[in-house]
């Protein structure tokens, strides 16, 4: 009996070591999850207190401030041959990656685990560089651009943002050999002509407007391949491509032409995740793959063909589209669907103050579009005038007058 039990805590334990490590990642994430950021709209001050905590282990410097005096911040570890640059939040109010950074922060910082091997390969192949939140003025105010008002992402060629400024100088410095360009994207774009949500997209940036593929714009690609693959195994089908279409002023299509391969990774939309805490999970399920397979090399043998193959991603998902309801209009009734969206809202000069305000956003034929919920409106009929733009507040009721749904500020009561 005693010997049955240690050949099967053996089995157990094989089988556990045989998960791929991709999987051992996922799981690990509640363990080093950073406690203190449970929510998107956090701030540069916020930060502070946890980079003190990075600096007992890792060299932590101000190399710059922002436009409002904020310090910018660049953490360094490893000891490898091949730098590798990460920056987030370069947008204020894409907040996804920077969280998960954080969470980078206490992996690397663990050791006596099932991981040592793991942090061992990275960071004694590469020299790891992060910037989190880029932006700390927009931050602030929870907006995409500068405190000087430009989008610092199409500031590349004339560099007025300090941010912008600090930027191009740490890749042309250190000149990294990846670099990953970390932002957050409009949460309803879907993975193909799908009713799927785009939870990550990827994009290897061009370098002209040829799009020509060159070898460091390559390896972009082959890298790319690799982490599609391994996220592909935690949400099939919700992988997407963004549009290469050349974008002179942008920061990703210069770092690939300055020599660096540059992968940008778009956090999107995930059902029931408003806080996007399961897409900042997955960021650090893809940022550790990346690293590994760059310290490992095994990106190499990816064809860029598969890159290709990755659906590019498109605006066709709403939060609810009502389907072949009548509506009153001028005294008659119109056959029509009805496309709803609830958006964030900022209170005026409160930026962390905001509220949800559904609204209608498409009146007529719904049909190429896909709701992330969807109503039966037919036979049934509402009563009052809806607008495009209005706000989403209404009944749908059914020959007989009752009421079969009630529509609240966008959602189905």
């Amino acid at each position: 009996m005693k010997y049955a039990f240690v050949f099967l805590w053996l089995g157990v334990a094989l089988a556990a070591n045989a998960q791929p490590m991709s999987q051992q990642v996922f799981d690990s994430h509640e363990t080093f999850k950073e406690k203190a950021l449970t929510e998107r709209r956090f701030r540069h001050q916020d930060l502070l207190p946890l980079l003190e905590k990075v600096k007992t282990q890792f060299e932590v410097t101000e190399v710059g401030k922002s436009t409002e005096g904020r310090s910018l911040n660049l953490v360094k570890m490893g000891s490898g041959p091949t730098k590798v640059l990460l920056w987030s939040q370069m947008h204020g109010d894409e907040a996804t990656a920077t969280m998960a950074i954080f969470d980078l922060f206490r992996f690397f910082s663990a050791s006596n685990d099932s991981f040592d091997t793991l942090r061992r390969e990275i960071l004694e192949k590469t020299t790891l560089y992060f910037v989190p939140m880029l932006n700390p003025d927009g931050a602030e105010a929870w907006t995409r651009r500068t405190a000087l008002g430009i989008d610092m992402n199409r500031d590349a060629l004339r560099l007025q943002t300090p941010e912008g400024r600090l930027l191009k100088q740490l890749q042309q410095t250190l000149q990294p050999a990846f670099a990953f360009n970390l932002h957050d994207q409009e949460p309803r774009y879907s993975a193909g002509k799908t009713k799927n949500l785009a939870t990550i997209s990827f994009l290897a940036t061009a370098y002209n407007e040829a799009r020509e593929v060159n070898p460091v714009r390559k390896r972009s690609m082959q890298l790319i391949v690799s982490l599609n693959r391994t996220l592909q195994t935690f949400i099939p089908n919700q992988v997407g491509r963004f549009s290469d279409e050349f974008e002179p002023r942008a920061f990703g299509d210069n770092i690939q032409k300055w020599g660096s391969s540059l992968i940008l990774i778009e956090s999107g939309g995930y059902a029931n995740d408003p806080e996007k805490q399961q897409i900042r999970r997955l960021n650090y399920v893809a940022l550790l793959s990346g690293l590994q397979a760059i310290a490992s090399g095994s990106y190499e043998t990816e064809a860029i063909e598969a890159y290709e193959e990755i659906p590019e991603n498109r605006r066709s998902i709403f939060d609810l589209i009502i389907r072949n309801v009548r509506v009153l209009k001028k005294g008659k009734t119109v056959l029509t669907d009805l496309a709803i969206n609830r958006q964030e809202l900022a209170v005026f000069n409160r930026p962390e103050k905001w509220y949800v305000r559904g609204t209608v956003e498409e009146f007529g034929d719904c049909s190429v579009f896909f709701g992330t919920r969807e109503l039966d409106g037919t036979d049934l009929v509402i009563d009052t005038d809806v607008k495009l733009g209005s706000k989403a507040d209404f009944v749908l009721k059914s020959a007989d007058g009752k009421i079969k749904y009630r529509i609240e500020n966008g959602l189905v009561k």
